[in-house]
């Protein structure tokens, strides 16, 4: 008697490339329940509660709407090193980056903009003197992580109040070339009693050069025949900020 041996089906496997009807709808429902998960721990826990790549991710999700976003957030990272340096990078060097396009440097550039609004928020037409700390991290949120030298001029009224924050020169990694003639006549337009200087090392060491020292010197003497004060020219790295008037510099 011949015996009957099981018989068996052999499934072909999908060409590279190819996904399975079903196999499609549960790649679609992972990637929204991924989205919602991460969307409801931040809302649970705020942005302390993830890693800078899961904060990144959540920017990413509005620019790239059916895609798993987390490898191209971890390739930011990577690029640039952390969330706040891949808000900062120019348009041109993210776009650099592959899988990043218009849309994706749009929402990036969104909530940059929206971070130095809100720490502007918190000392424009404000006593400066009297929220120093503020200041301080205004000052950060705008500079700290920018790739090139950037010098701002603080403008004050006689009660120390913020009336002007004006960008006056932007410069290479190393070095911003400052006119004093142009901060006091500026100063003079805008009739403000005193200034506070700030400028950017994106080295990420905030210990004044030589030629920074000279500079403020410059911009002092001119400011003093035309009774300005010039309250403290503050230099911003990366981690740490240096106060010429803190230093005994002013």
């Amino acid at each position: 008697m011949r015996s009957r041996r099981p018989h068996l089906e052999f499934a072909e496997a999908p060409l590279p490339g190819f996904v399975i009807p079903g196999q499609r709808k549960d790649i679609e429902d992972f990637r929204q329940n991924h989205r919602a998960r991460l969307r409801d721990r931040f809302m649970q826990g705020g942005a302390a509660a993830m890693p800078d790549y899961e904060l990144l991710e959540l920017v990413l999700f509005r620019a790239i709407p059916r895609q798993d976003v987390k490898p191209l957030a971890k390739t930011l990272l990577n690029e640039f090193g952390d969330f706040n340096h891949v808000l900062a990078a120019p348009a041109a060097r993210l776009r650099q980056v592959a899988g990043v396009g218009d849309a994706v440097v749009q929402e990036l550039k969104i909530v940059e903009a929206a971070a130095h609004r809100m720490a502007r928020a918190r000392v424009l037409k404000r006593p400066v003197l009297s929220s120093w700390d503020a200041l301080l991290d205004y000052c950060k949120t705008a500079m700290a992580h920018r790739p090139l030298e950037q010098f701002r001029i603080l403008y004050l009224d006689r009660k120390n109040v913020l009336i002007a924050d004006e960008e006056q020169q932007s410069g290479t990694v190393d070095h911003v070339p400052v006119y004093p003639r142009e901060v006091v006549k500026r100063a003079l337009e805008l009739n403000a009693s005193a200034l506070i200087l700030v400028h950017n090392h994106p080295s990420g060491d905030p210990s004044p050069s030589d030629q920074d020292i000279a500079m403020t010197r410059a911009v002092q003497e001119a400011a003093q025949v035309l009774g300005i004060t010039i309250h403290d020219h503050l230099v911003i790295g990366k981690e740490q900020d240096f106060s010429f008037r803190g230093a005994g510099l002013l």
